[in-house]
């Protein structure tokens, strides 16, 4: 980084100074002739939608990745619910009375706590039930089955929480912010003074489509907290089938956890 910038530095000093002294030799026209400030805008102007268009793309990235880790989540949780048929009674009850806690912690407490970039110890409790309902199950044939659908639940779950923190960095929008300044004051400046109500309005349009896409670009870089959000409705429809799997041999008061996904009280 520091390289960057004493090249940069040097550059802009060399072109000052080629200004001051070459210049007048190589030319014999005026002085005051030159590049118009309106000649350095425009590059400026891509610069900025350039940035933009990047920083976009990895953002949009980062919001796929977090939908998909969150469906993938819940098939895995679906598959370990609809595996634990295949388990004795005793062990079925529990793995799908824990697959329904678990998907209500997940939406209820977890996914709330996503929108500021953290997790929730809520789920895990849960998580922690399966893994000792699974070592009962050791030596029977849906052992196997078990473990593989929590590994990948597991992976999921932790990709999501990567993917629930932002991937820009703050200092790269407050760049971004300072860019797209920069470069609305620089059309502003250039802008002629009479007879400038179509220049107005188009500077307008301009500003405001820079805004929305740095808007854009912040909002979906929060993927679980911003107005183009991921819901859990995967989560929520692997609870209603897991709860009515668990009903069909159980009573819903038998459920270890309250709607919240919280233990009962014994």
């Amino acid at each position: 980084m520091v390289l960057v910038i004493v090249v940069a530095v040097v550059a802009l000093l060399a072109g000052l100074a080629a200004n001051r002294y070459l210049r007048p030799r190589l030319l014999s026209e005026d002085d005051d002739t030159g590049m118009a400030v309106k000649d350095l805008v425009g590059p400026l102007l891509t610069l900025t939608v350039l940035l933009l268009a990047f920083v976009l793309v990895t953002a949009n990235g980062s919001y796929g990745k977090a939908e998909t880790a969150s469906r993938g989540e819940a098939r895995a949780l679906d598959q370990l619910v609809e595996t634990a048929e295949y388990a004795p009674n005793a062990q079925r009850a529990k793995v799908q009375a824990a697959a329904v806690c678990y998907a209500r912690a997940l939406r209820t407490q977890e996914w709330p706590a996503m929108a500021d970039g953290n997790g929730s110890t809520a789920p895990s409790v849960w998580s922690t039930d399966l893994r000792q309902t699974f070592r009962t199950l050791q030596g029977e044939p849906v052992f196997g089955m078990l473990v593989a659908a929590d590994n990948k639940r597991s992976d999921e779950r932790e990709e999501r929480l990567t993917q629930a923190t932002a991937s820009i960095a703050s200092v790269i929008l407050w760049f971004l912010l300072a860019t797209l300044t920069i470069t609305v004051i620089g059309l502003g400046i250039c802008l002629p003074r009479r007879n400038n109500r179509g220049q107005i309005v188009t500077l307008v349009v301009i500003t405001a489509l820079l805004t929305t896409t740095l808007c854009i670009i912040r909002d979906v870089d929060r993927p679980f907290g911003g107005i183009v959000n991921v819901q859990p409705t995967a989560v929520a429809e692997v609870e209603r089938q897991a709860t009515r799997d668990f009903v069909a041999h159980h009573k819903i008061t038998e459920l270890p956890c309250d709607d919240q996904g919280d233990r009962r009280d014994v």
